[in-house]
């Protein structure tokens, strides 16, 4: 019989005024980046922001087309900015915002956003801590980007 290996994570569910004033100003700043999506077709507004090494903060939204696999998601829009202008940096912390969703639940990044935050953790050889933001100020934190992926798809599959 194989060996099998249980992927298991944990979380911390807060409110976004537990936070570290840092982490609460990119919450913020993931709020103020959903105000700012393009989202004519679906009315579901995402905003990201994301703390690099260096200490600076990129902001990203969601951006529709009619074309719908056109578009792209608040998460792959900032990470891809970010790399594009700074290709070594690590993201240290990501927040995830969804304004107007109903209920205290906070809303988790699509599977192809999930994979990209993957690739990035893989990337910079270190974890990327992960806050989900609700509408109502519940806040869900992740230690590292893996713990959304845990059956996750990595180089590792790869032959040599």
């Amino acid at each position: 019989m194989a060996e099998q290996h249980q992927h298991s994570f944990t979380y911390r569910r807060m409110r976004v005024e537990e936070l570290s004033p840092t982490d609460r100003a990119l919450v913020e700043r993931a709020i103020t980046a959903a105000s700012r999506a393009y989202a004519p077709y679906s009315h579901f507004h995402v905003g990201a922001a994301l703390l690099l090494d260096d200490g600076s903060t990129v902001e990203g939204n969601n951006q529709e087309n009619a074309s719908f696999p056109a578009g792209i998601c608040a998460e792959r829009t900032a990470l891809h900015y970010a790399l594009s202008e700074r290709p070594h940096a690590r993201v240290e912390v990501i927040a995830v915002a969804v304004p107007q969703v109903k209920g205290d639940a906070p809303v988790s990044p699509c599977g192809i956003c999930r994979q990209a935050l993957l690739e990035q953790e893989n990337r910079q050889g270190s974890a990327m801590r992960v806050l989900l933001a609700s509408s109502t100020g519940s806040v869900l934190e992740l230690a590292r980007a893996a713990d959304l992926l845990p059956l996750h798809f990595d180089a590792s599959f790869l032959k040599a």
